[in-house]
């Protein structure tokens, strides 16, 4: 059984980094498509955020990152192991070490945790919840903003004058795609049900230097749970309108041509509060499920992956 899915975000202001002019300043991420621009958001940073949301709810965590760094940083508690910790066993890792190197790690993993561990180890694991860019709906109409940072006063200063800084600002909702290969899931069915609700609550996937707050939850989500191998549709197929009206033009008429199995889809959250009566019927005779919230449907989508997990294979 595989789960596929597209989330998209309500539409509000997104930012990156900032500098002190047009030549220092760390501009929003950006992909050409047709003849646009459009802000993206990287899997690295959902996953960071995702790590730290399994952590909020109480799934044990390898990683985490450290804030009082010169740089960047993150650490580790332990050598990965996909059986102790979510979030190995969710995003995989890869420890690029020379044939001297793997034989000290393995040595050193058979010192603290004994022979069984060691000969499970492996230097490399596949990610086995799969997710992409996150790309905006609105092209990039390169708007920017200055905000002042003031002089510096007080016990210490990293700063002898006001500065004027410089942030590229896009207006718009971001949609991505995921999706989870339930088999691969299998060993541990209430991590999977946690992690599918982690989805509906997931924060701090932020820009400029973590102060902005964009709310990367779902707006609105498309999910088919099926046992084909592939989604069968575009899994970035969201359209907004200039009234921030949510569609998803191709599931939606599939299902009414029976070229979808409705029974295999579930729509949430604005999607849904956005379609008129007469669509909204059809889609509940074709056998939709229909939500006005994404948490919601997130977390009943969970309990039904959770009873599938922990069913007998293939039922």
């Amino acid at each position: 059984m595989n789960l596929f899915a597209t989330v998209i975000t309500h539409t509000q202001p997104s930012s990156n980094y900032r500098g002190e002019s047009a030549e220092n300043r760390t501009v929003i991420q950006k992909i050409t498509k047709g003849r646009y621009e459009y802000a993206v958001i990287s899997p690295e940073a959902f996953k960071n955020a995702l790590r730290d949301t399994l952590a909020i709810l109480g799934l044990p965590c390898n990683r985490k990152r450290i804030h009082d760094e010169e740089q960047l940083a993150v650490e580790f508690q332990d050598y990965n192991d996909a059986e102790a910790y979510a979030d190995d066993f969710f995003m995989g890792w890869m420890i690029a070490a020379g044939k001297n190197d793997r034989n000290k790690i393995l040595e050193d993993i058979r010192k603290e945790h004994g022979e069984e561990r060691a000969k499970r180890f492996t230097f490399k694991r596949d990610s086995i919840l799969r997710t992409n860019l996150a790309v905006a709906i609105e092209p990039y109409r390169y708007d920017t903003i200055f905000t002042q940072s003031p002089k510096m006063l007080g016990p210490w200063s990293n700063a002898e004058n006001s500065q004027l800084l410089h942030r590229e600002v896009s207006y718009t909702a971001y949609q991505y795609p995921f999706a989870l290969n339930l088999e691969d899931c299998r060993p541990h069915p209430d991590w999977t049900s946690t992690l599918l609700q982690a989805i509906g609550q997931i924060t701090d996937v932020s820009g400029n230097h973590a102060r902005s707050y964009f709310d990367m939850s779902p707006a609105s989500i498309v999910m088919r749970l099926t046992r084909k191998l592939a989604a069968g549709y575009h899994t970035y197929g969201f359209k907004v309108d200039e009234s921030e009206k949510h569609t998803f033009p191709e599931v939606i008429q599939g299902i009414k041509n029976n070229d979808l199995p409705g029974e295999e889809f579930y729509l949430g959250g604005k999607l849904v509060n956005d379609l008129d009566a007469e669509t909204k019927k059809e889609l509940e005779t074709k056998n939709v499920h229909l939500y006005t919230n994404c948490q919601i449907l997130l977390e009943h989508i969970a309990e039904q992956v959770y009873q599938y997990l922990t069913s007998p294979k293939g039922e």
